[in-house]
């Protein structure tokens, strides 16, 4: 899609999990493409379970990811932003993060901390040109929640999650990724430390 619009795109393979890779595909990126002057941290995983069911090799996997895998990213590539005097770091938190979510005690706690260290980070940039913002996405048809939504109870999950959104539908990855746009762009410079749920109304501030 970049390059049928005129842009051009270079993948990186990075396992956010991992502060060498992270590095290193920044490097990689780098090299190709010149400065990093947007970064938007969406890398996710999650499994729904209640608490008292999961153990802690869980939460680290659940942290690691969705947590720490965005404190890397961010330390890669903010002080060359902040150097640069122009920078926008947009992170994917969710719904879940602000109001709770019934088996995702682990992933909303993750989740929670991108929020509340996108805010802090945007304090102490601020003077410099740089934003930082999260999207906070409601349920959202992609691969990850069908894949934790399948068979006849995950039937019964999604029309479920269906009605209670006001919009009476899923969100799509389109709806998330108009957000993530406009707190990229020149145009949104003043706006910073700020948390934009994409949800049909399911949640509203």
């Amino acid at each position: 899609m970049i390059s049928s619009g005129g842009g051009r795109a270079y993948a990186v393979r990075i396992d956010v999990t991992d502060g060498d890779s992270v590095s290193a595909g920044v490097e990689r990126a780098r090299a190709e493409l010149g400065p990093i002057e947007i970064v938007v941290n969406n890398a996710g995983w999650d499994e729904l379970a209640p608490f008292l069911e999961t153990d802690e090799p869980f939460w680290d996997r659940i942290i690691e990811v969705n947590f720490k895998g965005c404190l890397r990213v961010t330390r890669a590539v903010l002080p060359a932003m902040v150097e640069g005097g122009w920078g926008r770091v947009v992170n994917i938190g969710s719904d879940a993060g602000r109001v709770g979510s019934s088996s995702e005690s682990v992933y909303a706690g993750a989740k929670a901390g991108v929020i509340a260290f996108t805010k802090t980070i945007a304090r102490e940039v601020a003077r410099s040109g740089v934003t930082a913002n999260s999207v906070c996405p409601g349920p959202t048809r992609t691969p990850l929640l069908e894949g934790m939504a399948s068979g006849e109870r995950g039937d019964k999950l999604i029309s479920a999650l269906k009605r209670a959104v006001p919009m009476r539908r899923l969100g799509q990855p389109e709806d998330v990724a108009a957000a993530v746009v406009f707190l990229a762009a020149e145009q949104a410079g003043y706006i910073t430390g700020q948390t934009l749920s994409v949800s049909g109304g399911l949640t509203m501030a």
